[in-house]
């Protein structure tokens, strides 16, 4: 009988041999970072992509670069903080901070879960519209709809079925997205101009902060440590070895640079295909404008593929915000929300902007910002929980690890405090 690694159990003292289904074990061991992974190629992603490639060109293909990396750096800490403690980073501050800044701090969290649930929501009903003409109000209550019967999949102790199904919707997503490359391939040399950083006026760093936010997602970052607690460590209680728990770990490594390896490539391929294809065209600034542009110059077939993949992002990435907003309330407050009653509530301010006219992409973009804001309030304790040796033990993030988060949450800080300036100077 394999263990939770692998390999076959054997009597204490003697030498452990990898049995021949270890590696087909570790692979199964893979998923909860594709789950994560959604909120990474979400409709805000889309929307933030398109308008700097149409906008730009290649000048801010550095920024998903550098966020990517970051993503794949944090997300690896998520999971590694979930598998060795046995509980979410919600959970552990919960237990840590006093009863006010455990509800402040949950207010800003969950201001950046609404935020995220509006631009996915949102994302889907643009999808429809493209797709069916339909209205968008209806397309939101159809989005709403449908993610929750893919959250009715998911449970603590079902997991997987729903790992399946949102890696599923990510192979769509990657179709959809990078379809139009093949047709309209990118300039190698403007492409590689992109990596170098810099900004071109308040606007540019306006947009900059909007994909690091849609790159870099909070709520990610807090459920990311449930999904992983969830399947390796479902009974907090349960002793589970630290040479096990040390192959989980390695395994959970693979999972994270392969899920946030698809996720960079569809980022970078979005911004690619918007510099290319819709560069100097009018309109662009909007999703439905982008998408008739890319049918345009691209064929309706590829205008389609891009619908069903903006589509198939709507539907993952509200499911797994859903999913985070509850994993972020029972954590920091101990309380336990139906999902279905927080995905009804959670869909409400989506419908009503929808209805009285709000433009869609640029809430969008509003929405990233509003996320890049949060970053910084998940970075610190994550960079601090996992750099405490009294609750990682030999898994504390090690001196180059540390350097390469604190380094991230300086950037993260820095390029808000400048579009704060920006903004309120009136220089955005």
């Amino acid at each position: 009988m394999l263990d939770v690694t692998g390999h076959e159990p054997t009597p204490q003292g003697t030498r452990k041999r990898k049995h021949p289904g270890a590696r087909r074990a570790l692979l199964g061991l893979l998923g909860p970072a594709f789950v994560a992974s959604i909120a990474y190629v979400d409709p805000g992603n889309v929307a933030a992509n398109l308008t700097a490639g149409a906008q730009y060109g290649y000048l801010l293909v550095w920024v998903l670069v550098v966020a990517n990396i970051m993503a794949v750096l944090v997300q690896y800490q998520s999971a590694k903080l979930g598998i060795v403690t046995g509980k979410s980073l919600p959970e552990i501050l919960g237990q840590r901070l006093k009863p006010f800044w455990r509800r402040a701090f949950w207010l800003q969290a969950e201001i950046v879960a609404t935020a995220t649930d509006l631009a996915e929501v949102v994302g889907g009903a643009i999808a429809l519209h493209l797709l069916f003409g339909l209205p968008l109000p209806l397309g939101a209550v159809i989005v709403g709809a449908v993610s929750m019967l893919l959250l009715a999949v998911q449970s603590r102790q079902k997991q997987r079925p729903f790992e399946f199904i949102i890696m599923f919707l990510l192979g769509i997503i990657t179709i959809g997205f990078l379809a139009g490359l093949f047709i309209s391939p990118p300039d190698p040399g403007g492409a590689l101009a992109g990596l170098v950083p810099g900004f071109q006026g308040p606007d540019t760093v306006l947009l900059a902060a909007s994909m690091l936010g849609a790159t870099v997602m909070p709520h990610a970052i807090y459920v990311h440590s449930a999904l992983s607690r969830d399947r390796h460590r479902p009974d907090e209680h349960q002793h589970v070895p630290v040479p096990a728990i040390a192959r989980l770990v390695r395994a959970t490594r693979f999972d994270v640079v392969a899920a946030l390896a698809i996720a960079g490539i569809v980022n970078i391929g979005m911004l690619l295909l918007a510099a290319s294809t819709l560069g100097g065209q009018e309109g662009t600034d909007t999703i439905e404008g982008a998408h008739a542009a890319i049918s345009a110059n691209l064929g309706p077939v590829v205008g389609v593929v891009f619908a069903v993949g903006l589509l198939a992002s709507g539907l993952a990435s509200t499911s797994v915000g859903c999913y985070a907003g509850g994993t972020i309330m029972q954590g920091l407050l101990k309380i336990r929300v139906p999902v279905m009653t927080r995905r009804v509530v959670t869909l409400i301010p989506a419908i009503v902007l929808l209805a009285v006219g709000f433009d869609p992409t640029w809430g969008l973009i509003l929405s990233q910002v509003v996320l890049s804001f949060g970053i910084p309030f998940v970075l610190v304790p994550l960079v601090v929980l996992t750099s405490n040796k009294a609750l990682m033990g030999r898994f504390a993030d090690g001196p180059a690890l540390r350097i390469a988060a604190i380094i991230s949450v300086v950037l993260v800080v820095a390029l808000n405090v400048v579009l704060l300036w920006l903004t309120f100077s009136g220089r955005g």
